[in-house]
């Protein structure tokens, strides 16, 4: 029964999204309470903890430094669907932070710093995530770069990962600056 429902579900959210979400069978085939347990991952992120523009900006640089195509297509879509401006995320996927605003390049600059672990530069980001959307803003924040990464990663890692596509804001082609993350 469980399989039968986590079945519908995949259905549902690949209608949604219009996403092929076969990586998510082949784990539910393989285990339904891992599947069940990694459908929650999402909703880790307290949505209301910080502006919608920084959680998509954190989440699309986690999602970028992972992924050259539908799952940042489907970050994307989320975002729209919470109100992130078009410019914004145009902005955001070309990397070109002063066209961002103010929420979303901060963001954007800390989960880059966040990701090639360069303190110097994530320390400041911190506190000043800190200081305007507090410890529960810089949370969601991190969870969103956090959890944006789990879905490519374990969509590459069981080798469904092996089309890059165009990424699309509202209804037009978008370019993207896959920037390369120090380690």
């Amino acid at each position: 029964m469980l399989k039968s429902l986590l079945r519908r579900w995949i259905d549902r959210f690949e209608r949604s999204w219009n996403y092929d979400a076969s990586y998510m069978r082949e784990v539910l085939d393989a285990s339904p309470a891992t599947l069940l347990k990694f459908a929650f991952v999402s909703g880790l992120v307290e949505r209301k903890a910080a502006p919608a523009a920084a959680l998509a900006a954190a989440g699309i640089a986690g999602t970028l430094a992972e992924d050259c195509g539908p799952c940042t297509q489907i970050g994307v879509q989320i975002a729209e669907a919470n109100g992130v401006s078009p410019d914004v995320l145009r902005a955001v996927l070309a990397g070109d932070e002063a066209a961002m605003g103010a929420e979303a390049a901060l963001a954007w600059r800390f989960a880059r710093a966040s990701l090639a672990r360069d303190m110097a530069a994530c320390d400041p980001l911190r506190d000043e995530i800190l200081r305007r959307w507090g410890g529960k803003g810089l949370v969601a924040v991190a969870m969103a770069l956090t959890t944006a990464r789990m879905y490519p990663t374990l969509k590459y890692a069981l080798g469904h990962g092996k089309a890059c596509s165009r990424v699309v804001v509202a209804g037009e082609p978008a370019p993207v600056a896959h920037l390369a993350i120090a380690a």
